[in-house]
């Protein structure tokens, strides 16, 4: 049982040895490709170019690019290319604008090959040129611009810039996508620090200016009630002689609280005026003068009494 095991062992280790030599060899030959996706295969042979596989999937090469298959893989040369979608960010570029005032531009961009063959034979370091290419295209559309155009219309600033490069980039193999001016920034720093301090005084000055409206609003505000409290006071004065006069008129209808209002009021006259009493034995106002003493007149002089 041990050795039917050990002999089957061998024969499947044997199959995969055997699968791999196959593989080797025929990709050695160039019997077939594989081609993943977003890659390309360029073949070169003897400074030729043979063919270009640039669709993923499986490839029979004698198919593609005939009998120099068997042998291009041993004399020649295949460079294989990533095609996907790449993304660079080119930070500060140096420009003035039409003021004088130094800026630093950041810049970003995407771009994909676009000519696999004009990507490895036109130029030797494409990806280099093509930021360089960027770099100077920024400098070159966006000096001597106005200041304040500079900081609000990026859109517009990266339209240009994408304009200027993708016709050129496209010699080399590249392509360009979105290109998009990110950051637009001060590149002396004395200037930013003056820039800081106005905008620091400004905002001094707008919070003193929201203080003093409302000092002033609040002063218009006393000013206006006060105003109508004197114009209600000065009209309540006016109406009070009438009032009391209307007000004593129906009280003296009332015989018994006529002449109880006015003995009260007398004897509070009295009272007031601090002058000597002499207090009568019997009298018709001796009970409410008690009375008045007996409530209020703890803190005056006390009076004489005869009798």
């Amino acid at each position: 049982m041990s050795d039917l095991l050990f002999s089957v062992f061998r024969f499947v280790l044997s199959l995969f040895i055997l699968e791999f030599l196959l593989k080797l060899f025929a990709r050695m030959f160039g019997l077939y490709a594989i081609v993943e996706e977003r890659q390309c295969k360029v073949y070169v042979l003897f400074g030729q170019v043979l063919g270009v596989l640039d669709e993923p999937g499986l490839h029979i090469l004698p198919f593609k690019i005939g009998a120099a298959a068997f042998i291009v893989n041993l004399l020649g040369k295949c460079y294989t290319l990533d095609m996907r979608l790449d993304q660079e960010y080119l930070r500060s570029q140096p420009v003035n604008s039409e003021e004088g005032a130094p800026m630093g531009i950041g810049i970003w961009y995407e771009m994909w090959i676009s000519d696999p063959v004009h990507f490895l034979f036109k130029n030797t370091d494409p990806s280099g040129s093509l930021r360089a290419n960027v770099s100077s295209s920024t400098v070159r559309c966006l000096s001597n611009m106005p200041l304040a155009e500079m900081l609000e219309t990026r859109h517009n600033m990266s339209q240009v810039v994408r304009s200027e490069v993708s016709a050129m980039s496209q010699e080399w193999g590249y392509k360009t996508g979105s290109v998009y001016i990110r950051k637009v920034h001060f590149r002396d720093l004395g200037m930013i620090r003056q820039i800081e301090e106005k905008v620091v005084n400004r905002l001094r000055q707008v919070t003193s200016a929201i203080r003093q409206a409302g000092a002033n609003q609040v002063s218009e505000n006393t000013r206006s009630a006060e105003r109508e409290a004197a114009v209600e006071f000065a009209r309540a004065a006016a109406i009070r002689p009438a009032t009391l006069r209307r007000v004593l008129a129906e009280v003296a209808t009332v015989p018994e609280v006529n002449k109880a209002l006015f003995e009260i009021l007398e004897t509070q006259r009295m009272l007031a005026s601090g002058a000597r009493l002499n207090l009568l034995a019997a009298g018709a106002h001796n009970g409410a003068l008690t009375a008045l003493l007996a409530s209020g007149g703890a803190s005056q002089q006390p009076p004489s009494a005869a009798g």
